[in-house]
């Protein structure tokens, strides 16, 4: 069973493969730029209450310390002793409780800034403080971040929000490109399913890229090259030996006939006469084969032909192996499009095919049906399945039940009605008969102005 994924399109797999590829880059992107950002939003505060507290420091140490320490911004400091004691503050600082514990100094001093609740001032906002040495005293400078945590969030909603309207925008890019890109592959498609068996010259178009796409076109050119050079050795091989063969077989009827006239019939003449004919049939029908694959368009062009008269033309042969019995509709005449050789032939396979294999009677029936007419040729044999109705136009196709080279036919007869009822825009169809048998139906255009 395949999957899912197997099932996509190509361009929705390359879409999707682009659009994961672009997701995690722009995910992981997106992670380091709200990193990198909040970390130096971080060090600058902080670097900026390190040089406060270094300034501090050193009036400390030159006992030139004022009192309140004049400090700019929000910026809170504090000089404490070693009992924590606050021996100096700026004005917006306690004087009474220190702004780090002892454990949280000794942390502050190692150099990382210790981040405390902002109740410790009497403020509600935390604040983030550092710590400078300065003699016996430390230096205590805090400082409160809510900007730079407001910038944080809104960095942090931006993306968020950004991120799928960016990949969206991407994915419907992405999607027109992809199929800019693999429109040519497209066209290839299209014009190898209109390459018929028939359609030698036909070509796939190159595109003027120079790309891979190019060099497929190119090549697969070149196979339909060789592919038609065999054909054409095949049909001509065809032709010229079904051609061949009528000589020798037209002058073995010949000497039959003329041996079962002096002689009288007798059953070794009858059988041998029989395969002389069956082969005679098959000859023909190789040579109208070979024509139809080479595309050879007949001398005459389609004219108005009364189908009613072909089907008393075919019908009229002696009675075969099973009685032939013919309706043709209220109208004297069935106008048609097509070629009286055509038609005559397409009637004559149907009609032999059902003879050969019909158990009492055949039944002819011509009728008009819209803008065409229908000649149906019924049998009541043992038919044919449905799932085999289609396949039996392939030429040498016999089927197992009753329908084997032993009853006369080669595979060809149903094979040449289509192709030649098709080549002027008619058809033929199989379907069961009311005697359960099966019914041939050619249906071809109507040939008066009607």
């Amino acid at each position: 069973m395949r999957s899912a994924w197997h099932r996509l399109s190509l361009r929705a797999r390359l879409l999707l493969i682009g659009v994961a590829g672009v997701a995690t880059a722009l995910a992981v992107g997106s992670v380091a730029l709200y990193g990198v950002l909040t970390l130096a939003s971080y060090r600058t505060l902080d670097a900026s209450a390190t040089a406060t507290a270094h300034e501090v420091a050193d009036l400390v140490d030159r006992g030139r310390l004022p009192d309140p320490i004049p400090v700019t911004g929000s910026q809170i400091v504090q000089v404490v002793d070693r009992r924590d004691r606050v021996v100096s503050a700026s004005a917006n600082a306690d004087r009474l409780t220190a702004l780090l514990l002892p454990g949280e100094r000794k942390a502050a001093l190692g150099g990382e800034p210790v981040v405390v609740p902002g109740s410790r001032m009497g403020g509600t906002s935390p604040l983030r403080v550092v710590a400078a040495p300065a003699g016996p005293h430390t230096v205590l400078v805090a400082q409160q971040f809510d900007d730079v945590a407001h910038s944080q969030q809104i960095l942090r909603t931006t993306l968020l929000v950004t991120y799928p309207l960016l990949l969206a925008v991407l994915a419907l890019f992405a999607w027109r490109v992809i199929g800019a890109a693999l429109r040519p592959v497209e066209a290839l498609r299209s014009s190898a399913e209109l390459i018929s068996g028939t359609d030698q010259d036909t070509r796939l178009p190159v595109p003027a890229s120079g790309d891979e796409i190019h060099r497929l076109a190119v090549t697969l050119n070149s196979m339909l090259d060789r592919l038609a050079a065999s054909r054409a050795r095949q049909r001509a091989f065809v032709a010229d030996a079904a051609h061949e063969l009528r000589s020798p077989l037209a002058s073995m009827q010949t000497q039959i006939d003329v041996q079962q006239r002096v002689d009288g019939p007798s059953w070794q003449l009858q059988d041998l006469d029989d395969e002389v004919r069956r082969m005679t049939r098959l000859v023909e029908d190789l040579l109208v084969l070979a024509r139809l694959d080479a595309d050879t368009r007949p001398s005459t062009a389609p004219g108005v032909v009364d189908l009613a008269a072909v089907v008393r033309e075919v019908t009229a042969a002696p009675a075969g192996r099973v009685p032939v019995t013919t309706t043709l509709a209220a109208s004297a005449r069935l106008l048609v499009r097509g070629r009286h050789d055509d038609l005559r032939r397409v009637l004559g396979n149907l009609v032999d095919n059902a003879v050969r294999h019909a158990r009492t009677a055949v039944s002819v029936t011509a009728y008009e049906d819209g803008r065409r007419v229908v000649v149906e040729v019924s049998d009541d044999g043992g038919g044919i399945p449905r799932a085999d109705r289609e396949r039996v136009f392939e030429r040498f196709t016999r089927l197992d039940e009753g329908r084997a080279r032993d009853a006369g036919g080669s595979g060809l007869g149903l094979a040449i009605a289509r192709e030649v009822a098709r080549r002027d825009g008619g058809d033929v169809e199989l379907s069961e008969s009311a005697t359960g048998g099966l019914t041939a139906r050619l249906l071809v255009r109507r040939g008066d102005p009607r």
